[in-house]
């Protein structure tokens, strides 16, 4: 029997009567217990006095720009934040993601969509550095300084390439849809960029030595996405 000590603790931060009150039934349902303020200084001393597992934040708040907030939030604590708004500019996404947002998901969204960024965002853990080395195999990249290896030689990546695999590196084993890799690496929200997409994996798969044909790396689920996983032997 799943118990409220088991289940994650939501911090809804929204201003919208029903959009609040949806998600917190959604997100209940799902398997979250969530408090819920429709204002930011409200939920700010709520966070200090009662710290949740995660916080979920509007931007337009009516006492405190969510940005702001988060500023003031970062002082003090390293909750996961996920900003959860109908603001889709990319310069937007970049302040709010540089101001120490986690994730970023933009109106409409599911409750399905929200609750899968809550828990990829507390799979990350509490104390692991956004910065530390992944290896998947024999290839291993580096976030702090932007570098790639393969079978322990360098692999020449443009900014873009390496944006791509990271972000994949990051979620090793686990499919990543289009749309998302369009949000959080070329940080465009809306419309479709599928080929774009398709191009720069081609360009990557070439890089590690494979094709679509005869994947190893980097496997096309699809319909779904493509996940990064270690090659069979």
């Amino acid at each position: 029997m799943v118990t409220l000590a088991d289940m994650v603790q939501v911090l809804l931060v929204e201003d919208d009567p029903r959009i609040r009150t949806a998600l917190v039934r959604s997100l209940g349902e799902l398997g979250h217990a969530v408090m819920a303020e429709p204002a930011g200084m409200p939920a700010l001393q709520r966070a200090i006095n009662d710290p949740p597992d995660v916080v979920v934040l509007d931007l337009g708040l009516p006492d405190i720009d969510g940005r702001e907030w988060l500023r003031m939030f970062r002082g003090v604590s390293t909750v996961p934040v996920v900003v959860a708004t109908a603001r889709d500019d990319e310069h937007e996404i970049v302040k709010t993601l540089n101001a120490g947002a986690d994730d970023y998901v933009i109106k409409p969204f599911s409750a399905a969509q929200l609750d899968a960024r809550i828990r990829a965002v507390l799979r990350r853990g509490p104390g692991e550095p956004s910065n530390a080395q992944l290896q998947v195999g024999d290839l291993v990249v580096d976030p702090a300084s932007r570098t790639a290896s393969l079978d322990g030689h360098d692999i020449e990546l443009s900014r873009l390439e390496f944006d791509l695999l990271l972000h994949l590196a990051r979620r090793a084993g686990e499919v990543v849809s289009k749309r998302e890799l369009l949000t959080e690496v070329w940080q465009q929200p809306l419309g479709g960029a599928d080929k774009t997409i398709d191009v720069h994996l081609s360009w990557l798969r070439r890089k590690l030595g494979e094709t679509a044909a005869e994947p190893r790396y980097l496997h096309t689920v699809r319909g779904v996405g493509i996940k990064l996983v270690e090659p069979t032997k």
